[in-house]
């Protein structure tokens, strides 16, 4: 048998570490080749590894959350034959090496093969694995030792400690037993109820008859007396840690970098979209195979791509530590997407040179491959402004945080029908809010609500959005 080290990828785009995110496997499976072992992330494209090779996982080199760089060792497997990591010469060795120290020098150190919570690695013989003593045969655990203060009630009933205990019922309804009806226990755990001013009678028992056991009594502590009274509520005080790592942990350190860094001034406008939203409805009943469904994105898009042209100090990326604000001729709109990992931003390219249907094509296929998981990094990148929108869960305002290093991020709140006085009566007309976010470092209140002024004007008579 040999061993076979498998080491970090080169992952391209230039990177030269990735973030680990996900294990496939654990110390002890056996894999087939081209079977993923894990995933690494780099600037929010997860890519996957895949073992090159048949064998059984002895070694994993990197945490979850870990940072690793390209090339260095993250698996090893035993493999039949040689491997590509000279083969100890003996079992010690081998053991030695499914611990975690690298006898063939290539690995991390005295890093330890098992990770907290993993199983540890099969020997070669074959035995199972779990607690093992030093001759390699399974240690039972030992078990609880017996409560001398436990002695049986001299009511003729013994009780024998060593029996199997009745599990103990998942859900209590009601009262554990029935008025009037004595619990049973014995002189210690009622002298322990008594000291704990624990009602006994409250106190459901898992033994025979009912019998209730100091067990019974921590459950009982744990869980809360107010549980007694079979409300069906529980007093609850777990605390999780939870690892932010992945997308989640690049979300938050985007999100801090461009609150931090960004002084931010968001604008709110209404806009009546009655008149857009028919022209939606009508279009959209003209089905055909090369046109999508349109939703309101691919008009705002194109909206934003007449104001912009007006305004190209909102089209701008700004590198405030050079002092340059890099103003761009294409515009390349982020379209901020919830996915089950969490929030990405696809981006539509060149949206100048798109038409309504073409932009909703594009918008739809880039949200898919988000949702999916599979949009690559240039999907993910080189953006210049960004819409954000929550659909109808949009809410009545927002107050988005701009995508840095750009300086304008519109929002897109849920369309309402609300009344609206035209003169001499209340109608019912679809009313929208924008919500709109800009650096006030480089863009002005007054820029910013010219822009926003001039995306409602096209939005509410959507013919003008048509109009060269």
């Amino acid at each position: 048998m040999g061993e076979h080290v498998i080491k970090l990828p080169d992952v391209g785009e230039g990177v030269a570490e990735a973030e680990l995110v996900e294990w496939h496997v654990k110390v002890g499976d056996l894999v087939r080749e081209d079977t993923v072992l894990a995933a690494v992330m780099t600037d929010k494209a997860t890519v996957e590894i895949p073992s090159p090779v048949d064998g059984e996982i002895l070694w994993l080199g990197a945490e979850i959350g870990e940072t690793v760089a390209i090339g260095s060792p993250i698996v090893r497997l035993k493999v039949a034959g040689e491997g590509n990591v000279k083969a100890a010469a003996d079992e010690s060795s081998e053991k030695t090496t499914a611990a975690g120290v690298d006898a063939a020098g290539v690995g991390r150190g005295s890093r330890p093969s098992v990770r907290p919570g993993q199983e540890t690695p099969p020997s070669s013989s074959g035995s199972s694995r779990g607690s093992t003593g030093p001759s390699g045969m399974a240690t039972p655990h030992p078990s609880r030792p017996a409560d001398p203060r436990d002695k049986p009630e001299d009511d003729g009933v013994k009780t024998n400690r060593a029996a199997p205990k009745t599990a103990r019922p998942a859900s209590i309804s009601g009262a554990p037993r029935a008025e009037g009806e004595k619990p049973l226990a014995s002189p210690a755990v009622r002298l322990r109820a008594k000291e704990a001013g624990i009602d006994l009678r409250q106190v459901p028992g898992s033994g025979p008859a009912g019998r209730i056991s100091h067990e019974d009594i921590d459950a009982f502590v744990a869980r809360g007396p107010q549980l007694a009274r079979a409300t069906g509520l529980a007093r609850k005080d777990g605390v999780e840690d939870i690892k932010v790592v992945g997308l989640r942990r690049k979300i938050a350190e985007k999100m801090s970098l461009a609150k931090s860094r960004i002084p931010h001034i968001t604008y709110v406008e209404e806009v009546d979209v009655t008149a857009l939203e028919e022209l939606r409805a009508t279009l959209n009943k003209e089905k055909r195979a090369d046109r999508p469904k349109l939703t309101l994105l691919p008009f705002l898009m194109r909206a934003m791509v007449k104001a912009i042209a007006e305004q190209p100090n909102l089209n701008a990326l700004f590198d405030d530590e050079a002092g340059i604000i890099h103003q761009h001729e294409g515009i390349h709109i982020g379209i901020a997407a919830q996915t089950p990992n969490g929030l990405v931003v696809p981006v539509v390219k060149h949206a100048e040179a798109r038409d309504l249907w073409d932009s909703a094509v594009e918008v739809n296929r880039l949200a898919d491959a988000a949702k999916a998981g599979t949009a690559n990094r240039e999907e993910l990148s080189g953006s210049t402004i960004t819409i954000t929108s929550l659909g109808a869960m949009g809410g009545v305002a927002t107050t988005p945080v701009i995508n840095y290093p750009e300086v304008a991020i519109i929002g897109v709140n849920k369309i309402m029908v609300r009344p609206v006085w035209d003169g001499t009566q209340f109608i019912p007309r679809k009313m929208m809010n924008l919500s709109s976010s800009f650096d006030h470092r480089v863009i002005d209140g007054w820029d910013a609500a010219v822009f926003v002024q001039r995306i409602k004007a096209l939005l509410e008579t959507p013919a003008l959005i048509f109009v060269d």
